[in-house]
């Protein structure tokens, strides 16, 4: 609460950089708002880039049960209290574990406090990374539960650890679940072969455990069925259908050696604003905490003697590959996980692993604050720290430290080391400041002036206010939702639009801040469909047909428009000279995000949908071309996938003119679509509809079934029969119907084997 008490009156924990912002609001509000009234999550998600699977294409914490709270309160207040509840859980759940294997309460409270409140955990409010944030709690809850099994014999907890995995999967953050399962997997089989106080399990004893263990994990995954069935169908048609295809990519966003010293000084790169280094955004906090530094290293004094010198040595271990993995390219080894760990290539940010490097740390701080109340800390060790922060602090202010940031920055960012200066000697006297207070502590304790108890509550307090220091700055709380995300008189005319159009925003005019609705999903939480949006797994056919990484501008292009039923321009600038057949129909209106815009409509029908009199199959890259090409028309002919099973004329030298047959759309809701066709549709007809195509997506013409398939390059295509009127359209997914299946079966089987085991041991004990 000393970081979240904004949320106490009703503040929003999103800032304008904050994904939730930008995008995670819409996808949760949407969710929200359509299982209240309807009883169920939505499966298409129609508002954003042509329309994708809600499901599939993963839209955050769906199933995971922060969705419960969104059902009790609004869901910008149910966001922010998931993001508090697991920051708190993250340090209970540390504390939790470190008790289990043995470690004194101050020590283990020192530890929960170091991984909860360190720049790693407490900072993912700032780019609003819940769900790493989520996996990031459960770890260590997952650790504990593996403690129990394989050390303390206790059955239960592999029930525990099922449901704990299931979470993880629930979440969803693939990338970090696999870090999990990866130190998991380590751990247990240290934890299986390893003796401890010259304890070891039997080997079958051990073998054993590990079968349950991997029983568990089985259980586990097959909770996350109903989210991941979905998702492996969708790999193909994402955009990073075959990982992202280089290294260079996929070490992206990794740790720069360089910046590493900001575990001790955090203000090295610049925070936030003032960063400079080699990431194009750095939105969270590397910092580890002075004291917590001072304590980890203090676990290595006398570790011969240490009772738990196997745990401190498996961590450092676990710090190091860590450290080395969130590198990335920066040194050889991340070849070594790239090339032989399943699923890797589709992930980038490797820096992303250090909360496991994180939990280390904390478990050292937590065997160091031990070492130091036991007096067998020397008077060398935190004069040593002392020396090394004087150093640092001279260094800081003789512009030697910036000297050294500038040989690493790229030559456009030395403006910004030079002005992040000032802040970066402030920072290396306050870093020397908290290395003193545990040089005095040291000397008080030692010397018999404070006792042991004393000099504990003293090290929580200050190791607290350390790192409060620096990560309260990424707790950036907004208005409620209902004030960032207001109507305005733009919002309200596009609502009353009698049929389906799509809006193109884009900004021209720099903001002082990010306009949610020019360059985020802001529309989307007043269900107005966006042509573009802010999501990162939309449809790649989607992404190709509007040129998204190419050189050409193809949003623009006439048939682009008209095949994206793009309707409305919205923009920040009184005129719109590059775009010509276009009217001003509303503005200038100052928005919710402050920015005064204008709303234009393209004087072009540019439909929902369309009947065309005749059908041909070709490939991709010939119907891509076609599209493109300025004297084609979209209403003479569907151009459909070569695979899709629908009945086209055969040898067309010619295509015939457009028909005279209107479309409208009598009912429209995500996932549903009925449209009405002014006259009866002639032999050989088809209707191409401005809905991306996805498996799934089932069609009926007067009520009985029709034939469909991907036209156009991505959008929906039906074959018409002879005097078709009416044609409905219906969003099911199979993969998701059996996956929640599997998922309730799976959370059956966990609790039953949580049920199972606590019998077990209540048996054992009578």
């Amino acid at each position: 609460m000393s970081l979240a008490y904004p949320a106490v009156w009703g503040r929003f924990l999103v800032n304008p950089n904050s994904d939730q912002y930008i995008a995670g609001y819409a996808f949760r509000e949407f969710a929200a708002s359509t299982l209240r009234a309807t009883g169920h999550f939505p499966l298409w998600n129609p508002y954003l880039f042509g329309g994708l699977p809600y499901i599939a294409a993963m839209h955050g914490d769906v199933f995971y049960p922060t969705f419960l709270l969104r059902m009790m309160m609004p869901t910008d207040v149910a966001m922010t209290w998931g993001f508090i509840i697991h920051v708190f859980l993250s340090g209970l759940f540390t504390y939790g574990f470190l008790r289990a294997i043995g470690y004194s309460f101050y020590g283990a409270l020192v530890g929960g406090i170091a991984y909860m409140m360190s720049g790693q955990i407490a900072s993912y409010v700032s780019p609003g990374h819940d769900g790493k944030l989520f996996v990031s709690a459960l770890f260590p809850l997952a650790l504990w539960m593996l403690h129990l099994g394989f050390r303390q014999g206790k059955n239960w907890s592999w029930g525990a650890f099922a449901l704990i995995i299931g979470l993880c999967v629930l979440s969803p953050h693939p990338q970090l679940l696999q870090y999990t399962l990866l130190t998991t997997g380590a751990y247990s089989l240290f934890l299986s072969f390893a003796s401890f106080e010259g304890v070891k399990l039997p080997r079958d004893v051990a073998i054993r455990r590990l079968g349950v263990a991997l029983l568990a994990v089985i259980i586990g995954l097959a909770i996350g069925a109903v989210q991941y069935l979905p998702v492996r169908e969708y790999v193909s048609w994402s955009p990073r259908a075959g990982g992202f295809g280089d290294y260079g990519t996929a070490t992206s966003y990794a740790w720069p050696p360089e910046e590493v010293f900001n575990a001790y000084l955090p203000q090295f790169s610049g925070m936030l604003d003032h960063y400079w280094g080699r990431n194009i955004i750095h939105l969270h906090s590397d910092y580890a905490g002075v004291i917590v530094l001072m304590l980890a290293g203090a676990a290595f004094i006398g570790l011969r003697s240490d009772p738990r010198r196997k745990q401190i040595i498996f961590w450092s271990v676990a710090l190091f590959v860590s450290l080395l993995w969130s590198l990335g390219g920066a040194t050889p080894f991340y070849h070594i996980p790239y090339a032989l760990v399943p699923g890797t290539k589709f992930f980038r940010a490797p820096a992303t692993i250090f909360f496991v490097g994180t939990l280390a740390l904390a478990l050292l701080a937590c065997a160091g604050t031990e070492h130091f109340l036991q007096g067998r800390v020397s008077k060398k060790y935190v004069l040593g720290w002392a020396i090394g922060g004087f150093v640092i602090a001279l260094l800081a202010s003789v512009g030697a430290l910036s000297s050294i940031a500038e040989s690493f920055a790229d030559v456009r960012a030395v403006d910004r080391v030079q002005a992040n200066n000032p802040h970066l000697v402030l920072g290396a006297w306050r870093s020397l400041v908290f290395v003193l207070v545990v040089v005095v502590l040291w000397f008080a304790s030692t010397r018999g002036k404070i006792s042991s108890t004393t000099a504990a509550w003293a090290l929580l307090v200050f190791t607290t206010v350390d790192l409060w220091t620096i990560e309260h700055v990424y707790w950036m709380f907004s208005p409620p939702a209902k004030v960032i995300y207001a109507s305005d008189p733009i919002i309200e005319l596009l609502k009353k639009e009698p049929q389906p159009v799509r809006v193109l925003p884009f900004q021209v005019r720099p903001t002082a801040e990010r306009d949610v609705f020019l360059t985020g999903d802001g529309l989307m939480s007043h269900r107005i469909r966006n042509s573009l949006g802010y999501h990162g797994n939309q449809i790649g056919r989607y992404n190709e047909l509007i040129g998204t990484n190419s050189s050409d501008n193809r949003l623009v292009v006439p048939n682009v428009l008209q095949v994206t039923n793009t309707r409305y321009f919205l923009t920040n600038i009184p005129e719109l000279p590059f775009i010509g057949n276009t009217t001003l129909v509303k503005g200038p209106v100052v928005n919710a995000s402050g920015d005064t815009v204008y709303l234009y409509r393209l004087n072009a029908e540019n439909p929902y949908s369309w009947v065309t009199p005749v059908a041909v199959k070709a490939p991709d890259e010939q119907v891509l071309a076609t599209i493109l090409n300025a004297r084609f028309d979209l209403t003479r002919a569907a151009l459909f996938d070569t695979s899709a099973n629908v009945t086209v004329a055969q040898g067309v030298q010619s295509l015939p003119s457009p028909l005279a047959i209107k479309t409208s759309v009598r009912h429209y809701e995500p996932g549903k679509v009925q449209i009405d066709l002014s006259a009866p549709a002639p032999e050989g007809s088809s209707l191409v509809v401005s809905e991306n195509y996805y498996p799934g997506w089932l069609a009926s013409v007067d009520g009985k079934p029709a034939r469909i398939g991907r036209a156009d390059y991505t959008m929906i295509g039906v074959e018409l029969p002879r005097g078709a009127r009416t044609v409905e359209l219906n969003f099911t997914s199979p993969a998701y119907q059996k996956g929640k299946g599997i998922t309730w079966v799976a959370i059956a089987f966990g609790f039953l084997m949580l049920g199972a085991g606590y019998w077990r041991d209540r048996r054992r004990l009578a």
